[in-house]
Formats: structure tokens, sequence, C-alpha cells
């Protein structure tokens, strides 16, 4: 199945370009907590996949581009993303780099974003107002645990895999000689995480060893690779993290990014590939108002 959150916190299974609005069938959906209830749903959902299914058969189709999606988890307790995961990408970071050199993410581990920082193509990517630094695009899998995960072993891991999407890890990238905030700080801006455009489950998906990743900026296509081309894999990845602190239905591990990454500006649009899991696209402006203090 894939899973998507729209409009008003509505829940809708997609297939092709329409969305059928299950939120009836998910308990707690309309209790007015905004998000929190997907991760009950994803607990869940060996139980409730058969009553959405169900649903789906008397809902109506909507189609998806009169939609606004909205992050499919949109509320995680923790969003860990991996760095320097794929080698062409470490090479090509030089000086921009803030991970000793030869390291990987098997070294480094994995660093937090906010949840807050999440957002879909319904709202887009929002810098900051009248910023001359420099902010870039990391097209990334995303993997959405499913069920409590606390030192877990690789050879074991992909059973707590709910499903995967799409995800770009927006970045503020630090001034050599000059200004280098922690790198939580940096990537964890509101709407610098985007995730969707919807999750496809992992029994839908299969083996997510060898998946295309691409990333568009206003048509031209800047970062090409596959999963395979990881250093550390998504198993090994969930033993990394589990082995630290528990992972809890909903949340989300950034698996890294491969080479390509560029610099992003307000007017551009951003477009995600995955193959097998979807297309999300982006439209990047400033905010509104400029920052309080002036990054």
């Amino acid at each position: 199945m894939k899973l998507a959150l729209f409009d008003d916190y509505r829940v809708g299974l997609v297939e092709g370009d329409r969305v059928y609005d299950v939120t009836p069938a998910v308990p707690g959906a309309e209790a007015g907590a905004p998000g929190t209830f997907v991760n009950a749903l994803i607990a869940r959902w060996d139980e409730l996949a058969p009553r959405l299914a169900e649903e789906k058969e008397r809902a109506r189709a909507i189609a998806l581009d009169a939609v606004k999606l909205l992050p499919p988890s949109p509320a995680p307790l923790q969003i860990f993303a991996a760095p320097a995961n794929y080698r062409k990408h470490i090479a090509e970071m030089g000086a921009l780099s803030v991970t000793p050199k030869g390291k990987t993410a098997r070294e480094m581990g994995c660093f937090l974003k906010s949840p807050a920082s999440l957002t879909n193509s319904g709202r887009g990517i929002e810098l900051p107002r009248g910023s001359a630094r420099r902010f870039d695009h990391e097209s990334e899998l995303a993997v959405v645990i499913g069920r409590r995960a606390r030192n877990v072993r690789r050879d074991g891991a992909l059973a707590y895999v709910f499903g995967y999407a799409c995800l770009v890890d927006v970045t503020m990238r630090i001034e050599p000689e000059g200004r280098a905030e922690e790198r939580s700080m940096r990537k964890s801006f509101e709407t610098f995480t985007p995730l969707g455009p919807w999750i496809v489950t992992a029994d839908e998906l299969g083996d997510p060893s060898a998946l295309r990743n691409e990333l568009f900026v206003n048509g031209e296509r800047r970062q090409s690779a596959t999963t395979a081309d990881m250093i550390v894999g998504i198993p090994e990845l969930i033993e990394l993290v589990s082995s630290v602190v528990t992972l809890h239905p909903g949340d989300v591990i950034a698996t890294g990014t491969p080479e390509g990454i560029g610099p992003i500006r307000p007017g551009d649009e951003v477009a995600i590939r995955i193959e097998r899991v979807g297309e999300m696209r982006l439209a990047v402006r400033e905010t509104d108002e400029p920052a309080a203090f002036g990054y």
C-alpha cells in the first residue's frame, strides 16, 4: 500500500494519480491531535490495514493534484540521519565537510534532525528571508520504523521497517574559516526535511538495496545513484541506531545522500524521484519574514 496524509490530516491510500480517503477507518484520526495518531496506526498496521482496504472500496477517489500532501509520518519521536554514507559524496565535500577524513556513517553514527523540520509538497521548502548563506539539497531514501526496535541485529532488521519514502535533507552549509553551526542546527530549519510524497509499505516495495535515487532542480538532474552504493546499508543503520536508543513506530532514518549536492534558491523547483517509491516536487521560497537571528 501507499499511505498518504493530506489536507487537514486526512488519511489516504494512493493508487496511480488518485487518493482514497480512508480516514473513517483510522482510530483517533478525528480527535484533532495533528498527526500523532499516525504512529499508532503504524504500530497497529497488521490489525488495521484490512479495515483501510475495506474503507477504500467505498471511498471517493480524489485526484492527487487536488489535495495538499502532508508528511506521511508527521509526528515521529525521532529523525536520525546518516552522514557520509556514499563515497563519492564524501569526496565532493572537500572543505565543506564536517566529517573527519576517512570516517563514514559506520564510524560516526547518525545525527538528529528536528521533527519540526518536516514538510511535503503541500508547503515546500522555505529558506530564511534575506540570507546570504548557501543552502543545499541532499536526496535520500527514508526508512520509516514499524515497531519498537531495541538492540536489533542487522540480519533481522528489515522486519522492523514499516515502509519507505523520499526525503530531502536541506542543509545550510558551514562557512570555511567562519560560521560552523552544529550539523543538527543547520539541518533543522522549519521545512528542511521534506518527506513523502507517501509511505510505500515494506511488503509492497520489497528489496530496498538497489533503488535508483534521483534529484532534479528546475528540471536539471543533479543527483543520481542507487542505494546499492551506500557504505552502510539499511539493516546496519537500524542496528547502529537501535543499539543506542529505542526506535518507535513512525520514527524515520534518512539513509544518506549520494554525490551531486548543490545549492537551491528561492524560485527553484526541487524534484526527488526514487524508484518504486515515488516522486515529490517542492517549490523553494523565502520565509515570510526574516529570522530573529541573522542566518
